[in-house]
C-alpha cells in the first residue's frame, strides 16, 4: 500500500475511549486500555500536521434507551457527569481537541459519532475530506462512524492498530471489518502512515 501522508483536510476521530469501556469500567472492551498509547502517537502526528482531532464520547442521561434498566442491550454506561464517562486518564488530548457528545437523547439509539451531533458541519468548515477513525468498539461505534463517514463522502481509514472490539458473538470483530472492506473503507497501521 502506498504510504499516507496526513495533512491539514484530515482528521483523526478517537472513539468513546472512556473509562466506562475500559478494563474494570461498566461496559469493558477487552484489552481496551492497550491502544492508549498507540491513539496517542497518531495524535502527535495529526497535531503536527495542522490536522483536526476529535474525541467522541458517549453522554447517556441516566435513562437511557440503550440500558437494561429500560430494556435494552447495555448495562448504565457513560452517564453524563459521571467517571465512567470521563476519557481515559492517559489519553493525550490536545487543548485543540473537538469533543462531539453523543446518544445524548434519552429515547434514541445512537453508535455512530455523525449521528445527532455537529461532527459533519465542524468537519465541512474546516475542509476536511479524509478521516481516521479509531477507538472503541469495532464492531460497533468505530463502524457505526466509519460507515456514516462513508456515507457523507469523505474518503474513511480504520486505524486497525488502534481499535478494539468485542468479540461477542465470536466472528463479530472479523464480520465488522469485512463490512466495513465492503463499504469502501481503507483499513491501515502506522506502517501506512507518513
Amino acid at each position: 500500500m502506498a504510504r499516507i501522508r496526513i495533512t491539514r483536510f484530515d482528521a483523526l476521530i478517537i472513539v468513546d475511549m472512556q473509562r466506562d469501556f475500559m478494563p474494570g469500567g461498566a461496559l469493558p472492551v477487552p484489552e481496551a486500555d492497550t491502544i492508549v498509547p498507540i491513539i496517542n502517537r497518531y495524535i502527535q502526528i495529526f497535531e503536527n500536521r495542522g490536522a483536526t482531532v476529535v474525541a467522541t464520547r458517549d453522554w447517556h442521561p441516566v435513562n437511557h434507551i440503550s440500558f437494561t434498566t429500560r430494556g435494552g442491550p447495555w448495562p448504565p454506561h457513560c452517564i453524563q457527569g459521571t467517571s465512567g464517562a470521563e476519557f481515559h486518564p492517559d489519553l493525550a488530548l490536545p487543548e485543540s481537541t473537538v469533543i462531539v457528545s453523543k446518544a445524548t437523547d434519552p429515547d434514541k439509539e445512537a453508535y455512530s459519532g455523525f449521528d445527532g451531533t455537529n461532527l459533519n458541519n465542524i468537519l465541512r468548515e474546516r475542509g476536511v475530506n479524509r478521516i481516521f477513525v479509531c477507538g472503541v468498539a469495532t464492531n460497533y461505534c468505530v463502524k457505526a462512524t466509519a460507515i456514516d463517514g462513508i456515507k457523507l463522502g469523505y474518503t474513511v481509514i480504520v486505524l486497525l492498530d488502534a481499535v478494539k472490539g468485542i468479540d461477542i458473538p465470536p466472528g463479530s470483530v472479523d464480520m465488522a471489518l469485512n463490512e466495513m472492506l465492503d463499504a469502501g473503507i481503507i483499513l491501515a497501521t502506522q506502517h501506512d502512515i507518513e
